[in-house]
């Protein structure tokens, strides 16, 4: 909240030490510092009833759902794997026999189902989106050659490879001038 560096809080000692005096400054800064403790307990103290208030409201479990539900669409192979995983847990600490363990299975499987379902309709819809690409990138590739035009690119190479040939007879020709000088010399 408030920024004090250290030549601040020097220049407050100053002011302080010259208005107070210095048989008093150790009684202030003892009140502030106990004042300041204070405001912290009251802060720190505010911040747990407010943290203990969400609990109550349930903001927590609201938190975990959006969460869970978070992971279940960014990977839903395995948040069904996890799923699994909690639903083998929670069936060794009930009684299998008991009414509550036959429950506790029967909705374990449901769930695992479920998320099963979820998981298949993800990689299908997967599946058929990277179909639809390859179709349009096969729609694509066939468009291609239509509009492009690959015979102006062999014709700018034969002009390359042309001009190689017409610095050799240069060359040539000034080796032939070259032993007519030194014949006369």
């Amino acid at each position: 909240m408030f920024d004090l560096g250290w030549t601040e809080l020097l220049v407050i000692g100053v002011v302080a030490l010259i208005v107070v005096g210095p048989k008093d400054l150790p009684v202030l800064f003892r009140r502030v510092g106990q004042f300041v403790g204070k405001a912290k307990g009251m802060a720190r103290e505010f911040s747990t009833a407010m943290n203990q208030a969400a609990d109550d409201s349930g903001m927590k479990e609201v938190s975990s759902t959006l969460n869970s539900s978070l992971k279940a669409a960014t990977n839903p192979l395995g948040t069904a794997m996890d799923g699994v995983k909690s639903a083998a847990s929670s069936l060794t600490d009930i009684d299998p026999e008991s009414e509550t363990g036959k429950l506790s299975a029967e909705r374990a499987a449901n769930a695992k189902k479920i998320q099963a379902a979820g998981a298949r309709a993800a990689a299908e819809r997967k599946q058929r989106e990277a179909a639809e690409a390859v179709a349009k990138a096969e729609e694509m590739e066939a468009a291609l050659p239509k509009t492009a035009a690959p015979k102006p690119a062999a014709k700018k190479a034969a002009p390359k490879k042309a001009a190689p040939k017409k610095t050799a007879p240069k060359k040539a020709a000034s080796a032939k001038s070259t032993p007519d000088k030194a014949a006369p010399q």
